[in-house]
């Protein structure tokens, strides 16, 4: 199931990062009397600072943190105390270079940097496991301290590892996968271009190949093991803390990267997940905002759906302050006037009871130089102080907001199987692509909000059930496990809609002696006996469906329905015109709908009209499709957030009375919103 976290936040909370190793001490109380004006109340610290606790091997000394964390008991700051093990020290790589990750042609990646780590180095973990406990042991009990981070941005900038000792313990991976060379060739097909294995020691990591053909069942494995490392390492450092965290002090990490299994993760070792937003990056410099079709920083409010699916009442551990950008890449603008507020307040309408902003102050030397945090290198009070004192006031006038539920018109269903099966196979990564980027589209600009569920070993009916509609675009991979409670949610009245190329594959990404979609047939009564890109010689394929054209692009399964499934739209044109292109099934109480093609917003938006999901706030605001709306539910209180993403005004009506709780002031009818504007209301029952 869905995990509880084992921490929420009681109130709306606003924080910073900071780096007191950065700044002369002399610095210290005056930044810490000014957060305080602003309204922070908590700051992150320490995780790049190995060397200020074990500047050399085996020695360690406590008096630098020990002075900063009492200076914050002083000013009544908290402090969450980041390991600092994404950063090994110079003493440790020089002497201990097996520590190193390596490109995948053996090339180690050097000091000076960071993450240039590996999980699997027994000295590396060894190395970390004693640092953390000398930390912990040390600092946990002090009353400053509220968190502990673990590392930073776990698989962040690197998510694939190629030491030695990633071979090493990749093979004993396969051995308790596999347990014998015989069940590992069978899953890898290796009877294709004669790569059967004879012995353990002749199996590596993935590793340079001709035309880069590596060997697709191999790659989805190594997946696999890349997220148990990185599960592992987190956990290691977690199980430590443990032992001399406070009553009431919780654990966590930050960030959602990949090729790692986040909700295990957090099961296993987090009491609370954080995210780190920067929607700032859809205006950088390297892309094309004017044209893009992707809704640019709103996207943001995808990632953050897939931060809720893992813990719904998260943080941001890092918030966009400033414009980013290191010295080697990654350039931007600085946030205009009120983004910055927008962006928070994205964050808390998607579920974060806690917002971190990155960072205090622009570093003034470094590769970060230009990754600028709240002030500027001259340290003088500017517009985007200003607006975090100005967001804390928000912050503080809509806490009841804190705890309250995301209310979702749907719900996407997603799995790491597939998600990780994107990255090995280009068919799968361009079907999958264009359905995420679709559905998000539709979503967004009819306001009909989703949630994000993950299916997982531990998987229930009650995490489906509360979801009338569940979208689960290509689930390429499919198990029998997956597909009985895929059924169970369908026959006690749920609606399941899949699109194309799904069910042809194992679970080890080998595709099916069956007839499509494979296992997922008994539910979708379909069978598919032809299939095919779309073709770019081509017009673009429509389909006719309820009196409407309507888009079926990329991939189109050519649908045969079978006994008892009706055919809700065919195909207008392409070599299969007149065939079925929607089909639906019922299934005891409920139904199943096959779309033969990607999902993209047109497509998207008439099925939301066919299963009457579409825009389920009409009844309590009508506003353009350029305005997010977000509704929060709690203790039967409704709190409707408006965001404006536009460098221009907009209109929208509030079809009932409600409260601004920004001023307090009741609203109703025709209302006006700035750019880049938002707005919190309660509606008045």
């Amino acid at each position: 199931m869905n995990a509880k976290q084992n921490y929420k936040w009681n109130e709306l909370t606003m924080g910073t990062c900071y780096y007191p190793e950065h700044w002369d001490k002399k610095l210290w109380a005056d930044d810490l009397d000014r957060m305080k004006k602003t309204g922070i109340s908590v700051i992150r610290i320490a995780e790049f600072a190995w060397s200020k606790v074990e500047p050399e091997e085996g020695v360690f000394t406590y008096d630098f943190f020990d002075e900063f964390l009492d200076l914050c008991s002083e000013k009544q700051m908290k402090v969450i105390f980041g390991t600092p093990t994404a950063t090994p020290p110079a003493w440790l790589t020089e002497k201990y270079p097996e520590v190193l990750n390596a490109r995948k042609d053996g090339v180690l990646l050097r000091h000076g940097g960071r993450r240039h780590y590996n999980y699997n180095s027994p000295v590396y973990q060894r190395l970390c496991a004693r640092v953390v406990e000398r930390e912990a042991a040390h600092y946990a009990k002090h009353p400053a301290i509220v968190g502990w981070q673990i590392d930073n941005e776990i698989n962040c900038e690197v998510d694939e590892f190629y030491s030695e000792a990633d071979s090493v313990a990749f093979r004993e991976f396969l051995r308790k996968q596999y347990g014998t060379l015989e069940k590992l060739n069978e899953a890898w097909g290796t009877t294709f271009w004669n790569q059967t294995y004879t012995a353990w020691d002749q199996i590596y990591v993935l590793r340079p190949v001709l035309t880069r053909g590596i060997n697709p069942h191999q790659h989805l494995d190594y997946i696999r093991f890349i997220s148990e490392s990185a599960r592992h390492f987190c956990k290691m450092q977690a199980e430590i803390i443990k032992k001399y965290v406070k009553p009431g002090d919780y654990i966590t990490t930050n960030g959602k990267f990949w090729n790692l299994d986040n909700h295990k993760m957090e099961k296993e070792s987090l009491d609370v997940y954080c995210y780190d937003s920067y929607p700032d990056f859809a205006f950088g410099l390297d892309r094309d905002p004017l044209h893009s079709d992707d809704l640019n920083d709103r996207k943001w409010s995808h990632n953050l759906a897939e931060i809720r699916s893992i813990c719904p009442h998260f943080g941001i551990m890092e918030q966009q302050s400033g414009g980013n950008g290191w010295t080697t890449r990654m350039e931007a603008p600085s946030p205009r006037p009120g983004q910055l507020t927008l962006w928070a307040m994205q964050s808390v309408a998607h579920g974060a009871d806690y917002i971190s902003f990155f960072r205090w102050r622009t570093c003034t030397f470094g590769t970060e130089i230009y990754w600028h945090g709240i002030l500027d290198y001259d340290n003088r009070e500017n517009r985007k102080y200003r607006e975090v004192q100005d967001f804390y006031k928000k912050l503080k006038a809509i806490d009841g907001v804190c705890n309250s539920e995301y209310k979702a018109a749907f719900a996407i269903v997603k799995d790491y199987d597939n998600e990780w099966d994107t990255s090995v196979d280009v068919w799968h990564n361009r079907v999958a692509g264009a359905s995420e980027q679709g559905i998000f589209k539709a979503a967004q600009l009819t306001h009909t909000p989703y949630d994000i569920v993950y299916l997982q070993e531990d998987s229930e009916l009650t995490d489906l059930t509360k979801y009338p509609v569940l979208f689960y675009a290509h689930p390429v991979l499919i198990s029998e496990e997956r597909v009985k409670l895929l059924k169970e949610y369908i026959e006690q009245g749920g609606t399941l809609v899949i699109g194309c190329r799904s069910g042809y594959k194992d679970m080890n990404g080998k595709c099916v002696m069956l007839p499509q979609p494979g296992l997922l047939a008994e539910l979708t009564g379909t069978d598919v006996r032809d299939f095919t890109f779309t073709s770019p010689a081509e017009d673009e394929v429509f389909a006719e469906f309820s009196d409407k054209k309507i888009p079926m692009p990329v991939f189109n399964d050519i649908i045969t329905p079978l006994e008892g499934t009706k055919t809700l739209a065919v195909y207008g044109n392409s070599y299969y015109e007149g065939n079925s292109a929607l089909t639906c099934h019922a299934v005891g109480k409920g139904q199943v709908l096959h779309l033969g093609a990607t999902f993209n917003k047109e497509n998207t938006e008439a099925l939301f009209d066919y299963l009457k999901i579409k825009e389920p706030f009409k009844e309590y605001i009508e506003a353009p499709e350029t305005a997010e709306v977000i509704m929060r539910e709690k203790d039967g209180e409704k709190y409707i957030f408006v965001l404006n993403y536009q460098a221009e005004k907009i209109e929208y009506t509030l079809q009932k009375p409600m409260i601004a709780l920004y001023d307090k002031t009741e609203a109703t009818g025709r209302c006006t919103l700035p750019a880049f504007g938002t707005v919190v209301y309660k509606v008045i029952e």
